[in-house]
């Protein structure tokens, strides 16, 4: 079954525009009917879901573009093996994720830290028995 590009967008809620883009740079072919609309397989789905997970994890369109045919699809195996190059350039990547996983990590702590102290009961103004103005000891 193939669907237009209006289609494509409204299921992996990736605009028009993006995937034009994606088509311009080799991230995803389209086939073309006689009125010249583009024509998308539905494994478009399923790439353009990984196209955005890459982009979203740093990486820029030239590194995915090679990433790209190395990876499994919906419809069978990977097209190319990886190249020592790039297996090198994915691995320092990966390493560049873990540390931002590492640090949003500490920044989810310190706003957890602020939401939790602002979720307890004001002691100082309640006093340690609960009497309103009463300063705890």
């Amino acid at each position: 079954m193939e669907m237009r590009i209006g289609e494509l967008a409204g299921r992996t809620g990736v605009s028009e525009r993006s995937l034009r883009y994606y088509e311009q740079q080799g991230l995803l072919v389209a086939g073309r009917t006689p009125g010249g609309h583009r024509d998308y397989p539905e494994q478009a789905v399923d790439r353009v879901i990984r196209i955005q997970e890459l982009f979203a994890a740093g990486l820029h369109s030239r590194k995915i573009a090679r990433l790209l045919p190395c990876m499994r699809d919906a419809d069978g195996g990977p097209s190319e093996r990886a190249t020592p190059r790039l297996v090198a350039e994915l691995a320092a990547e990966r390493d560049r994720i873990d540390r931002m996983m590492t640090q949003l990590a500490g920044s989810r702590d310190v706003l957890d830290d602020v939401i939790n102290a602002a979720s307890e009961p004001d002691r100082r103004a309640a006093g340690a028995d609960g009497a309103p103005g009463e300063p705890a000891a």
